[in-house]
């Protein structure tokens, strides 16, 4: 059995209301050095508070918390914020088909020791986490493998101890490991055709997530003011910015109803302003950062949602 160093735990609190602007008065554990870990804090990130404290409560009180939503509206990247003002660490896997489970656990490398080959075991990420002060973020989560699922399914559980039989060893989690999983789906399978590759997960497995939250896209003037915070030059501009960002929105509501299968997230739009101030050129800045990504046969309509939000018509 392997001892867990407890070391490295939660020594200070911070205020939810002070730091995330919840209207809550709970007080969560965190960090107060920031470690190699830590996400890179991005001070114009403007936090769901419903989603917040969700992500919170996993943080608090151990419980295994997943995000649901379309994608772009920031769910790994909501997580990821969290834990940067908690200076807790935190690392994402994304579990596409090519993840399996000796990646996930461990496996038996050949290595040079003392100029001979020997084979010695590697661990994967999940024990290493596991054995940490460290959130564990499973993005596209409802894309993984089935014998990965049951890997994970070990360590949903509180105690969650993950058995490594080809080691005889059992391992204990560290008192601050967290898990965290990001899907599309919430479970269900794809039944929207939107989401290619994603799986339906069994009752056994969505039923130890004790946290389910749903994220959808900002509110247009949330959006607007992060654009704007992040690019001044924009800021001066508010009107073409509103305009952009309705445009975005148009993207996600022909998305959501399957008319289009390319949809502008808040990072695109940024991307947008981003290249408009490089080439100074909204509609090359356009092409550039969101229509070339989109299937040929939908850019007429992409090209009509463009003309009713910025009053002019892309070049053929």
């Amino acid at each position: 059995m392997t001892k867990i160093d407890e070391t490295g735990l939660p020594d200070t609190k911070v205020s939810v209301r002070k730091v995330f602007d919840v209207d809550v008065d709970w007080e969560v554990p965190a960090f107060s050095e920031i470690s190699e870990h830590v996400p890179e804090r991005d001070e114009a990130y403007r936090f769901d508070p419903d989603t917040t404290l969700a992500i919170l409560a996993g943080f608090a009180h151990n419980r295994r918390v997943m995000i649901q939503g379309y994608h772009g509206t920031g769910k790994s990247t909501h997580i990821e914020q969290v834990a940067a003002r908690l200076n807790w660490p935190c690392i994402r896997i994304n579990l596409d088909s090519h993840v399996s489970r000796i990646d996930l656990i461990g496996k038996d490398a050949i290595v040079l020791k003392d100029g001979k080959q020997v084979t010695e075991y590697r661990e994967g990420l999940l024990p290493w986490a596991l054995q940490h002060a460290c959130a564990l973020v499973f993005d596209e989560y409802d894309a993984g493998r089935p014998d990965v699922m049951f890997v994970i399914q070990r360590v949903l559980e509180v105690e969650g101890k993950l058995t490594l039989l080809d080691q005889n060893r059992v391992i204990h989690p560290h008192p601050a490991f967290r898990l965290f999983a990001t899907t599309n789906t919430v479970g269900l399978g794809d039944t929207t055709g939107l989401y290619h590759g994603t799986h339906a997960l069994n009752q056994g497995q969505l039923d130890r997530w004790n946290i389910v939250a749903t994220l959808n896209y900002l509110p247009p003037d949330e959006e607007v003011a992060i654009v704007a915070a992040k690019l001044p030059a924009m800021a001066k501009r508010k009107d073409v910015l509103k305009n952009m960002v309705a445009l975005a929105g148009l993207t996600r509501q022909a998305f959501m109803q399957g008319d289009i299968s390319t949809v502008m997230s808040p990072r695109t739009v940024i991307s947008w302003a981003e290249n408009a101030e490089i080439f100074g050129n909204m509609e090359a800045a356009f092409r550039l950062s969101f229509l070339n990504k989109c299937d040929e046969a939908e850019r007429n309509a992409i090209a009509e949602l463009y003309q009713r939000c910025m009053g002019t018509e892309l070049a053929a």
